[in-house]
């Protein structure tokens, strides 16, 4: 592993290194990106620039220096051999009292990971869970540091043998995974959620959507008990198909889903800044 922080390649990447007033340690006041790392190159990083550039916005925090963060990724990734790896970019509010108000003259602290990453597995297991995405909440679609909803939820799918929790909206919709996007087969039709459902904008939903036919559609979560198929996709996933949910197997990869993993991993090896 080895991390950059504001400016500086850290010696050693495990020390202490941000101070404990950090908005981003003490509240969760940050943003942040996984990258996915492909031979020392990382994949659709101008994508998750330009979307830590706009979460930071929606958050309220200044704007990210982003000829400065690409200095921080070259940083790490420089003299490295990583065939697989992840970058992990944290943006926060710096130095700030311990309550919930910024202070108005900090700086922001900025912090680049990069770190060997295990291929994903063939196929999956995922479960719904009982908690709602509010998808009219004021950190609906932001990909921000306060995590803590996906930790509970994650931690209940892994007691069921699972790798990932699937959540509802409000309004009982299809949402969203802890940390991937949902797409599903009905009728030979692929489908994944609305980002108006309160899913994240991820970077691996609008590349699919951008390579392969696939509608846009909220409906309820129950769609996905006579969904022919389910995978997710993500930074650390790609493409990767459900072979059970909650308590029903399904074919992974099933037609479609083959379909997309080979359209995946054509057009990733075709172009490593889609």
């Amino acid at each position: 592993m080895r991390a950059w922080i504001n400016g500086s390649l850290l010696d050693d990447p495990t020390s202490p290194a941000i101070t404990v007033q950090d908005h981003g340690f003490t509240v969760g006041d940050g943003v942040f990106e996984a990258v996915k790392v492909v031979d020392g190159r990382p994949f659709a990083l101008t994508r998750h620039l330009e979307r830590m550039a706009g979460c930071a916005r929606g958050l309220g925090l200044p704007a990210p220096d982003l000829v400065e963060v690409r200095r921080g990724v070259a940083a790490v990734l420089d003299g490295v051999e990583l065939p697989l790896g992840r970058l992990r970019i944290t943006y926060t509010g710096g130095v700030a009292s311990l309550g919930s108000g910024r202070a108005d003259d900090s700086s922001p602290t900025l912090v680049v990971v990069a770190a060997p990453m295990a291929a994903a597995a063939a196929s999956t297991h995922a479960v719904t869970v009982p908690w709602p995405r509010n998808e009219r909440g004021a950190l609906a679609g932001l990909k921000t540091t306060s995590y803590a909803e996906n930790v509970v939820a994650l931690a209940r799918a892994r007691e069921q043998g699972a790798t990932e929790a699937i959540f509802g909206n409000t309004v009982g919709n299809l949402c969203e995974g802890t940390g991937s996007n949902v797409f599903y087969v009905v009728d030979g039709e692929l489908r994944t959620p609305t980002l108006g459902s309160g899913c994240l904008a991820g970077i691996s939903r609008a590349l699919l959507l951008e390579w392969y036919d696939a509608v846009e559609v909220d409906e309820p979560l129950d769609v996905l008990t006579r969904a022919d198929e389910v995978f997710l996709v993500s930074t650390t996933r790609d493409v990767q198909p459900v072979h059970r949910l909650d308590d029903r197997d399904l074919p992974a990869p099933g037609p479609v889903t083959a379909e997309c993993v080979k359209v995946w991993a054509d057009r990733e090896a075709a172009d490593v800044d889609p």
